[in-house]
């Protein structure tokens, strides 16, 4: 008598399942193993951002390059540009708007010299990273952004990460904050044609400006205006391409 061992079979359907299975598997893994990285990386990154395009150049003041290690960036960008947030360039954050690069971010604040208690007036909130460094250095913001959807969404991130105290509304730039002039420093993210008078106006006396001005198809230029003892004296600092500084109260041609 001959024996037989006879396996029992598989269903065709647990054989084909079992690869799809298997790749299922393996995109899990490598999702959460990549999300992980990721997270423990975010301080890694900045660190790199902070020696290599800020430290590396020429920003020196340790309180800026701490405020530039400290703010999470990567929060305020889209989700789907998260893994450029400390590259060294602007990034779209909707609207056709844009987060200045880390270096002109650092740049610009470094240039109002900021202080705890100093009270600071931003023309363009846009993501709301400006503000955020701002108020890291213990600075008393005022923000202004034209666009309603952009302003909302800044307000509710700040204090959402706990960036207080910053006050944001939706306005027009070229009216600066006349209610809670005048300002120890005044930073603009956007760029208009000619410096606007108002804004120079809200400037205290022995207070600093950093604003880029020239047209947005030609070259503007990063300038500083210092106001003391009523006069006001204004430096070039470099060539630089911004986003236009609209007036919302000026028909276009």
């Amino acid at each position: 008598m001959l024996n037989h061992s006879v396996s029992t079979p598989k269903p065709a359907m647990a054989l084909k399942s079992r690869p799809l299975l298997f790749i299922l598997l393996l995109v899990v893994i490598f999702s959460f193993s990549d999300n992980g990285m990721k997270a423990q990386n975010w301080v890694q990154l900045r660190e790199k951002m902070v020696n290599e395009q800020l430290r590396g150049r020429d920003i020196s003041s340790s309180n800026v390059l701490n405020a530039m290690r400290e703010v999470p960036r990567h929060h305020f960008v889209p989700i789907e540009y998260q893994k450029f947030a400390y590259d060294d360039r602007p990034l779209p954050i909707g609207f056709e708007q844009t987060i200045s690069q880390p270096y002109m971010v650092a740049f610009m604040t470094e240039q109002i010299e900021p202080k705890p208690g100093m009270k600071v007036l931003e023309i363009g909130t846009g993501s709301g990273y400006q503000a955020a460094v701002l108020a890291h250095l213990g600075c008393e913001v005022y923000t202004i952004e034209l666009l309603p959807e952009l302003a909302e969404r800044a307000d509710k991130l700040l204090k959402q990460l706990k960036y207080q105290p910053v006050n944001i509304k939706a306005g027009n730039g070229y009216d600066g904050w006349p209610e809670a002039a005048p300002f120890d420093a005044i930073i603009v993210t956007a760029a208009p044609e000619k410096m606007p008078p108002v804004l120079v106006e809200q400037l205290k006396d022995g207070g600093t400006m950093v604003i880029p001005v020239g047209p947005v198809n030609n070259l503007q230029y990063l300038k500083i205006a210092k106001k003391r003892d009523g006069k006001v004296t204004t430096d070039t600092l470099m060539p630089v391409r911004f986003v236009p500084m609209i007036d919302r109260d000026v028909q276009p041609n």
